[in-house]
């Protein structure tokens, strides 16, 4: 299958077969592409948690709000988050960029204040979501992004002391009858010359 066809074939899955396991490859292999993952100025500010333990499951899904069924029945749940510290992220960019980068942050990044600084660790954290997506439907893979949880208590639960969570990716297989598969609600987007320009 093309890549294009694969982004044609995914949508976001809305119930999930409890039980049935992804290989522990490909699991492994969506970890290394995460790592892979682009970021400006290779800044890297954020950890990937895969969570397959039943209990912590439990403990996320309670945190999930409407989410809660999608934790409990999928396969891995992989928790996205950004550094929250930034003596921490700038100990991390010292030790493993090119000096320009750090040189980068500090001239420009460093002086918006720490909120600013956060929200544009987000934006790259949100890149590497986007990677993840489209490596799971070349992998066909079915996925769920979910804001729809609480961080504080993702963070409690996951013992997140310099990290904060945003989003949270549920992945495995799709149940049988799963109301939101593209056989029984088809794809809809806009129209390409809507979204597309060309000059």
């Amino acid at each position: 299958m093309s890549f294009l066809d694969a982004m044609r074939q995914r949508y976001t899955t809305k119930k999930y077969e409890p039980g049935r396991k992804l290989e522990p490859e490909q699991r492994e292999a969506l970890k290394e592409i995460l790592r892979l993952c682009p970021s400006s100025i290779n800044s890297q500010p954020w950890r990937f948690t895969f969570v397959n333990n039943p209990e912590t499951k439990k403990q996320l899904a309670e945190a999930s709000f409407f989410n809660d069924q999608k934790v409990l029945d999928c396969d891995t749940l992989v928790i996205f988050s950004r550094i929250n510290d930034l003596a921490t992220f700038e100990n991390q960019l010292l030790s493993g960029t090119h000096p320009t980068a750090h040189g980068y942050y500090k001239k420009f990044l460093e002086p918006l204040g720490a909120e600013k600084v956060k929200a544009w660790f987000d934006k790259q954290v949100y890149l590497a979501i986007g990677v993840f997506l489209s490596a799971c439907a070349d992998m066909q893979i079915d996925s769920t992004p979910m804001e729809g949880i609480d961080p504080n208590k993702y963070d409690e639960i996951l013992n997140q002391k310099h990290h904060t969570s945003l989003v949270a990716v549920a992945i495995g297989h799709r149940a049988l009858d799963d109301a939101n598969q593209l056989s029984i609600k088809p794809k809809a987007r806009l129209p390409l010359d809507e979204v597309i320009k060309s000059i």
